[in-house]
């Protein structure tokens, strides 16, 4: 993937985000700011109104008052697929690739809705089956895939309209530990084509490893803000959410690099049995 002008772009920000459900008020207040070419988190335990939060930027979740933003433009009352053509993707928790057609054809798809013509659209998804390094299965059903080769197809595919952002709603979930890594590898490796991420997952050292910043959520506010390295070193976040016993490992790119860059980069093991998870459902 060749890089761009890092943190250089178009910001993405949601302002006094308020959400009730039954008189419950479950986002009180909620105000984050994610910009191209960065990696941010969103915690907090269950309950702490970070899924609320995440939806209402998607636009799964029309909030009761505050506002969404990309730069100048109002998203609050945009739909999804409106958003999308702003330059917001979505990949959700669920499998989410069609499961009667192949990898590339899943690829495809996406593209036909784009205003590229039949040779661009072919080159294009060339492209991201090299850079997902997802060449060699190319052929293969949706059914059939892996947990993390299905992540990747669905990361690719998600790129195929080339956002400026991408929302990532546990990223990390259904995917074994070698296929976290290499996920860990493609969203860091993100950040080289100046996207902006925004992630939310319950895996925290997983997430806290690859984020710039994080934002952590407890009883519907945004209690504090900062980098891994902060957010661990709260006794406030030890205290509310991190535990005590907490330690803050790092994600070392050099070391494990889940796309094409030019260089001999990992691939997805498998286990002696030769099935790393079970096929995606």
């Amino acid at each position: 993937m060749n890089s761009h002008v890092l943190g250089q772009g178009s910001v993405l920000r949601s302002e006094h985000l308020k959400k009730i459900y039954k008189k419950r008020t479950v986002v009180k207040d909620s105000s984050i700011e994610v910009r191209q070419g960065e990696i941010v988190g969103l915690l907090g335990p269950n309950g702490a109104g970070k899924t609320t939060t995440f939806y209402m930027i998607v636009g799964f979740v029309e909030p009761d008052d505050g506002k969404v933003f990309l730069d100048d433009i109002d998203l609050t009352p945009e739909p999804m697929y409106r958003r999308a053509r702003l330059g917001v993707a979505y990949l959700a928790q669920e499998a989410s690739v069609f499961r009667k057609l192949t990898v590339e054809e899943n690829i495809l798809g996406i593209l036909e809705f784009s205003p590229l013509t039949k040779p661009q659209q072919k080159e294009r998804t060339e492209k991201l089956l090299e850079d997902f390094r997802i060449t060699h299965i190319r052929k293969s059903m949706g059914y059939s895939l892996s947990g993390g080769e299905r992540r990747r197809t669905e990361i690719a595919r998600a790129l195929a309209i080339e956002p400026k952002f991408i929302l990532l709603d546990e990223p990390f979930a259904g995917v074994d530990p070698i296929a976290v890594e290499d996920i860990q590898a493609i969203v860091a490796e993100l950040k080289t084509l100046n996207i902006g991420v925004l992630m939310t997952d319950h895996n925290v050292h997983e997430t806290l490893s690859i984020t710039d910043r994080s934002y952590l959520m407890f009883d519907g506010r945004i209690l504090m803000q900062g980098t891994a390295e902060e957010l661990a070193a709260s006794a406030e976040a030890r205290r509310l959410y991190l535990g005590e016993n907490f330690t803050l490992g790092r994600y070392d790119k050099t070391e494990r690099l889940g796309v094409s860059n030019g260089n001999n980069t990992h691939r997805e093991k498998k286990s002696p049995a030769g099935e790393d998870e079970q096929p995606a459902v």
